[in-house]
């Protein structure tokens, strides 16, 4: 178990949760969140070895516990799977593939739809493949293919997504969610680097939240279209895991829908992906 991980989580979470969700007086506080003693009691174990749980000095928390843990932490599905996953790491032959790149259905699938802008990304959030209105949409990333990257370090971002605060946090939980795996170096050299080039990315990737994409709508500020607001699906690719497909869609006879038509008739260049693997 990679305990130093399962202390950073829980440390993590454990601030999170305020006294009020679990119906506790809050009193003064010198730190935000419930204390060590607080967790325990919820979670039905001593102070003292939720202590060693939070110092990594405990190194094997049965299931019950890590149910319990993650109830006292107000855990979603997803952020208790990956509570799960700190005790029991993912075998590493199971992380997936050292490159990903977009398989030929899914560029000529993505390019079928003309009139939706779709895009195809992989497990650190690299831009796989994008259709020709998705490029459109997404033009302020230039030649950049790591979205993670451009959301913190290009200054764009901050203008194209309207509720960038909000959009950023979930790619930092979408990044948590797609990669459990603890050996993974291309994370830890992302994180290292977004880490001491944006303290917004420090800051979000400390909270430790695990959400994956779903569905829900974006609020964005296009250079040429103006402001508009689409509605997106993200599917899981079962052929390739860890790879997602997001389609997103503007409500017909909307605003948004008479911006994605004058953006499908802009002139654009190629977006810069290849389906071939041995390029």
């Amino acid at each position: 178990m990679h305990t130093n991980r399962l202390s950073e989580f829980l440390r993590a979470r454990r601030a999170l949760v305020r006294p009020e969700d679990h119906a506790m007086p809050a009193g003064a506080r010198r730190t935000p969140g419930l204390r060590r003693e607080e967790i325990a009691v919820l979670a039905g174990v001593s102070t003292d070895y939720y202590v060693r749980l939070e110092q990594g000095r405990e190194r094997n928390p049965s299931p019950q516990v890590l149910r319990a843990l993650a109830g006292a932490l107000l855990l979603g599905d997803e952020e208790a799977a990956y509570l799960r996953g700190l005790v029991d790491p993912p075998h590493p032959g199971r992380s997936g593939p050292a490159r990903e790149y977009a398989g030929p259905q899914l560029v000529a699938l993505l390019d079928a739809w003309a009139d939706t802008p779709a895009l195809l990304y992989g497990r650190h959030l690299d831009l796989l493949a994008v259709n020709s209105l998705g490029e459109a949409l997404f033009s302020w990333l230039g030649s950049d293919t790591s979205l993670i990257t451009a959301m913190f370090l290009n200054p764009a971002a901050r203008d194209f997504y309207r509720d960038w605060p909000v959009v950023a946090q979930g790619c930092v939980a979408a990044l948590r969610a797609a990669n459990p795996a603890p050996d993974d170096q291309r994370l830890r050299e992302l994180v290292g680097e977004l880490a001491v080039r944006s303290p917004d990315f420090a800051r979000m990737w400390a909270r430790h939240e695990v959400r994956a994409k779903t569905a829900s709508a974006k609020r964005f500020h296009h250079r040429l279209a103006g402001d508009l607001t689409l509605g997106f699906e993200t599917f899981s690719v079962n052929s390739a895991p860890g790879q997602h497909l997001v389609v997103y869609r503007a409500e017909p006879g909307t605003a948004a829908e008479r911006s994605l038509n004058l953006l499908a008739d802009a002139p654009y260049a190629d977006f810069p992906f290849t389906d071939d693997p041995s390029s």
